[in-house]
């Protein structure tokens, strides 16, 4: 498969009354599912949400999630692709629309439905017809060569996020060339840093999320 996943195939879903879709990606170890349970518990008290985790084989992530409280757990719903991440993120899509679809049938209208995808590489990109916008997670622990790096993830998705800045001095991680770098790749494009484990809110990709959120309620109530 060549360098450009440009998505062909699936189409954009009728954005009409319905929540927004937001696709989190990343490989794995990043932080996905942690960020994930920071987005339910910063945003559950105001919003109503809904949750898709993808495991290969197992129902890992959303395990997490349950057990932790961030959410009600039948408003989580697990996803085995039972193959590559990306390929039930991208290119069939059917058991995460199903998915999405069921949570807004049961517990309809949402404002938000997240999907987390297994954990996967740099080139791992969320269908148009599954996804609305999409936030990419990075750590710190694969160095600060990783956003120059680039690849379909880092560069096109809505909002980057670079995790565990905590562990940035014990790997020897610049966050300094990682943010001139991320810049560099993304077209102005937002990127923000974070460290769950110091902020389990996530409060600055919590306002972006809020943020989105909103705007999409008022255009899609407007339009």
């Amino acid at each position: 498969m060549g360098a450009n996943h440009d998505d062909h195939h699936h189409h954009a879903a009728d954005p009409h009354g319905r929540a927004l879709r937001l696709g989190i990606g990343g490989p794995v170890g990043s932080g996905k599912t942690a960020l994930t349970a920071a987005l339910c518990r910063t945003l559950g008290p105001f919003m109503r949400l809904g949750v898709v985790t993808n495991d290969i084989y197992t129902t890992e992530d959303a395990d997490f999630l349950r057990r932790a409280g961030v959410l009600a757990p039948e408003r989580i719903v697990a996803v085995q692709t039972g193959c590559c991440p990306h390929t039930a993120i991208r290119d069939d899509i059917a058991a995460n629309l199903d998915a999405v679809e069921t949570l807004e049938e049961r517990f309809g209208p949402l404002d938000l439905v997240i999907v987390e995808s297994g954990g996967d590489n740099l080139t791992a990109t969320f269908s148009r017809g599954l996804a609305d916008r999409q936030i990419f997670v990075l750590d710190v622990s694969g160095g600060d060569k990783v956003p120059r790096k680039g690849g379909p993830g880092v560069t096109t998705a809505d909002l980057l996020v670079i995790n565990k800045t905590d562990l940035a001095p014990m790997v020897g991680a610049d966050l300094t060339v990682m943010s001139r770098d991320a810049a560099a790749v993304r077209d102005g494009k937002p990127v923000l840093f974070t460290s769950i484990r110091e902020d389990p809110s996530a409060y600055a990709v919590s306002d972006w999320v809020t943020g989105l959120v909103e705007s999409w309620a008022y255009e899609h109530s407007h339009a």
